[in-house]
């Protein structure tokens, strides 16, 4: 999304200053692009860096912690308790963030 957010700015830049189409029906496309293009790269971008390092040190910790011999012989048990407990967030989130249907026919 950060990608395809700096790809539309750039557009709009290409189109203003190098092709010197200001104010055409190009311009407006971009213009239009842009403006979804912006919060794509301000937001995302942002917001997803966290989560990719967040998760690539936990799978680095939860492998650490699996092969270690001390804990092999609870890590299936443990294992499975973490999977149930992940699936009931996603399950949770996924139908928290669900749009209600309008009870109102029209």
């Amino acid at each position: 999304m950060a990608n395809a957010g700096g790809c539309w700015d750039n557009a709009k830049k290409i189109v203003e200053v190098d092709m010197n189409e200001k104010g055409t029906p190009l311009h407006e496309a971009t213009v239009v692009g842009d403006t979804v293009g912006d919060p794509f790269k301000d937001t995302s971008s942002v917001a997803m860096n966290p989560i990719i390092k967040f998760t690539t040190l936990f799978g680095l910790l939860a492998m650490e912690i699996a092969i270690n011999p001390i804990f092999r012989e609870y890590s299936r048990i443990v294992g499975v308790v973490l999977l149930i407990v992940a699936l009931v967030f996603v399950i949770r989130s996924f139908y928290a963030m669900r749009i209600p249907a309008s009870t109102e026919e029209k």
